[in-house]
C-alpha cells in the first residue's frame, strides 16, 4: 500500500531541479558502473541511480503539474523553462549510461535480475537521442511548452463573459440550437485570431524534429518518431494497415451513427454546432458539484473491486485531484506519477459535461495502473508504453459503466453516447495519426499545404463530419488540428488512443459475459507494467492483437448490437 503518511499535495516542497548536478550524479554512475568489478556491485550502482532518477523526476514532474495548473504563474514558467534547457544534457549522461549497461561486462547477470526488456529500452533510447541533438531538443521542448501556455491563454468572448476552451464546452452541447450557434461562433472566431501564431510555432517544430532526425542518421523523423514512442514490436506498415482496417470497417459504423444521431434530434440540415447534440431532449449532463461527483466516484469504486476502493479514497483524501477549469489552467486531461510518494495526479476541466466522467474514469484507470505495478523495482518497467498505458484507461470508462445511476438521471443515454463516441473516435484518431505522418515525410510543406492535407484526410476518414463544415470558415480551411495538442507536443502519441480503444471494447464485450474473467485479465495487465512491448503484453493477457487482419472487424462490429439495446427513447 502506499505510504498513508504522505502529506497532502499542497504540502509537497516545490524546489527547482538542479540539472547541472543531475547531469554530473549520472556521469559518476556511469564511471562507477564501468568500474564495478563484480556482478553485484554492478547491480548496487543501477539501484543507486535508479533511486536518483526517481527523485529527479518527481521534481521536474511536481515543476510541470504545477505550471499546468497555472501558467500564469511566472516561478512556474521560470522553473519549466529552465527544465526545457537543462534535460537534454542530463539525457546525453542517461544515454551513456545506458551504453554502460549494455556494454557492460556484468551484462548477463543484470539481464537475469532485471529483464531483457530493459535492455531493448536502453538501445532505443540510444537511438533516439545522443550530444549532438541537444541544441535542437532544448528548441524542441521550448517551443512544445510555448504551444502549451498560447493555447491555455485563448479567451471566448461569449455574451458579455470571457471563457477558456474547455469552459465552452457545456455551450457547444447546449439543447438550445441558437446557444449552440452562437457559443460556436464565438469559439471559432477566438481560434480563427491565433492561427497564424499555432502554425508558426509547429512549423518550428517540424523542422526542429526534422533536423533531429536527419542529424541522428534517419530519412526522416517518422522513423525517429516510432523509436521515440517506443514502438518495439510494429512499424510503419503495421500502422497503415490498421488505419485502413478502421476506414473500412469503422468509417461507415460512424456515419451510420451520425446518421441516427441527426434523425433522433430532428435535424435535416446539421451543421458543426450540432455534431454534439447526441439526443433532441438534450445530451445527458452529470449531477452534482465536483465535489460530489467525487464522493459518487468513492460509491462507484466502492462497488468495483476492494482495489479500486482504496486506491481511490486515497488520491481524494490527498488532494492529487484537480478536475475543475479555470482560467490559466491549461487544457485537457492527464495522469501523472510521483515516484518519491508512489502516488498518481490526475488533471483534467470539468465543465459540466458527460466528458466530466469519461475523464474522471479514463485517467484514474491510468492510476489505478500505476498503483498495480508499483512492486516492479525497475522504474522504466512501471509503466508500459504509451499504447498499453491507453488500454488501462480506456477499459476502466466501460467497467465503469454498470454505476453510471449514481452520476445521471438517464444513464442508458450516457451509456449509448460513450460508446457511441467511442466508436466515432476511432476513424478520428487515424487521421491524426495519417496527417503526422505525412507532415514528417513533408516537412517544408507549407502551412496552407499542411492545412489542405488535413481536410483532404477528414474527407478520407470522416467525410459525414465534413458536411456539416459549410458553415464554420475556420473548419473548412483545415485549422481543426490546431487544438489537438498531442499533435505539437506528443509527436505520433495518437494512433495509441485508437489500438487502446480496440482492446478496450475487447473487455467491454468480455466483461458483458463474464465479468470475473474480464476484471482478471484487466488486472494482470496493470499488473504488468511495461515489463513487455505492447502487442507482447496483449497476447500474454489472452486477448486479441488488433493488428491482426480481422481483429478490427469482429471486435467492433457487434457493438451496434450493443447501442441498439440500450433504452434511449425518442
Amino acid at each position: 500500500m502506499p505510504n498513508k503518511e504522505i502529506p497532502t499535495f499542497e504540502e509537497w516542497p516545490f524546489r527547482v531541479p538542479n540539472l547541472e548536478k543531475a547531469a554530473a550524479s549520472a556521469k559518476a554512475a556511469t564511471a562507477a558502473l564501468e568500474a564495478a568489478q563484480t556482478p553485484e556491485e554492478a547491480l548496487k550502482v543501477f539501484k543507486k541511480h535508479e533511486k536518483e532518477s526517481d527523485l529527479l523526476g518527481n521534481a521536474c514532474t511536481h515543476a510541470f503539474v504545477l505550471f499546468t495548473l497555472d501558467s500564469t504563474n511566472k516561478k512556474y514558467a521560470k522553473a519549466v523553462a529552465k527544465i526545457d534547457e537543462g534535460m537534454p544534457l542530463v539525457q546525453v549522461e542517461e544515454n551513456h549510461f545506458a551504453e554502460a549497461m549494455l556494454h557492460s561486462p556484468h551484462r548477463a547477470y543484470l539481464e537475469k535480475k532485471l529483464g531483457t526488456h530493459l535492455f531493448t529500452m536502453y538501445e532505443y533510447s540510444l537511438k533516439g537521442f545522443d550530444d549532438r541533438v541537444v541544441a535542437e531538443a532544448v528548441e524542441e521542448n521550448k517551443l512544445s511548452t510555448e504551444y502549451g501556455a498560447k493555447l491555455a491563454a485563448i479567451r471566448v468572448t461569449y455574451k458579455g463573459q470571457e471563457y477558456n476552451l474547455p469552459q465552452m464546452g457545456k455551450f457547444l452541447q447546449d439543447l438550445d440550437r441558437d446557444v449552440r450557434k452562437e457559443a460556436s461562433q464565438a469559439y471559432y472566431a477566438a481560434l480563427s485570431t491565433h492561427v497564424e501564431e499555432l502554425e508558426d510555432i509547429y512549423d518550428r517544430l517540424v523542422h526542429v524534429r526534422d533536423a533531429i532526425a536527419k542529424k541522428l542518421g534517419y530519412k526522416n523523423f517518422v522513423e525517429l518518431g516510432y523509436i521515440r514512442m517506443q514502438r518495439y514490436d510494429y512499424n510503419v506498415e503495421d500502422v497503415r494497415a490498421y488505419r485502413e482496417a478502421i476506414h473500412d470497417v469503422v468509417t461507415p459504423i460512424a456515419a451510420k451513427i451520425m446518421k441516427a444521431q441527426f434523425k433522433r434530434t430532428g435535424i435535416r440540415k446539421p451543421e458543426i454546432y450540432d455534431n454534439s447534440l447526441v439526443f433532441k431532449t438534450g445530451n445527458p449532463m452529470p449531477k452534482g458539484t465536483t465535489a460530489d461527483k467525487i464522493e459518487l466516484a468513492k460509491k462507484m469504486y466502492d462497488a468495483l473491486s476492494p482495489e479500486t476502493s482504496y486506491f481511490f479514497r486515497f488520491m481524494a483524501d490527498h488532494h492529487v485531484l484537480d478536475l475543475e477549469a479555470r482560467p490559466g489552467k491549461q487544457g485537457g486531461g492527464y495522469m501523472t506519477y510521483f515516484p518519491k510518494y508512489g502516488i498518481p495526479f490526475i488533471f483534467s476541466n470539468f465543465n459540466g459535461t458527460k466528458g466530466d466522467i469519461d475523464v474522471l474514469t479514463h485517467e484514474f484507470g491510468h492510476s489505478f495502473q500505476a498503483y498495480m505495478a508499483r512492486k516492479i523495482k525497475v522504474p522504466e518497467l512501471r509503466q508500459p508504453t504509451s499504447e498499453g498505458c491507453e488500454i488501462d484507461s480506456m477499459s476502466m470508462e466501460f467497467f465503469a459503466h454498470p454505476w453510471m445511476d449514481l452520476f445521471f438521471d438517464e444513464p442508458e443515454k450516457y451509456r449509448y453516447a460513450h460508446l457511441a463516441d467511442a466508436i466515432s473516435f476511432l476513424p478520428y484518431g487515424v487521421t491524426v495519426d495519417h496527417f503526422q505522418e505525412w507532415v514528417y515525410e513533408n516537412p517544408n510543406a507549407t502551412k496552407a499545404e499542411r492545412d489542405a492535407k488535413w481536410h483532404e484526410l477528414e474527407e478520407y476518414y470522416t467525410p459525414y463530419k465534413v458536411a456539416t463544415y459549410r458553415g464554420c470558415t475556420y473548419m473548412q480551411e483545415g485549422h481543426r488540428w490546431l487544438t489537438q495538442a498531442h499533435i505539437f507536443e506528443n509527436p505520433f502519441y495518437y494512433i495509441d488512443y485508437t489500438l487502446a480503444q480496440v482492446m478496450a471494447f475487447q473487455f467491454f464485450n468480455l466483461d458483458r459475459k463474464n465479468h470475473e474473467l474480464a476484471w482478471k485479465r484487466y488486472l494482470k495487465l496493470c499488473e504488468m507494467g511495461g515489463k513487455y512491448p505492447f502487442r507482447t503484453l496483449v497476447l500474454r493477457d489472452h486477448m486479441k492483437d488488433p493488428f491482426a487482419p480481422g481483429v478490427v472487424k469482429k471486435t467492433v462490429r457487434p457493438l451496434l448490437q450493443v447501442l441498439e439495446s440500450y433504452d434511449i427513447g425518442e
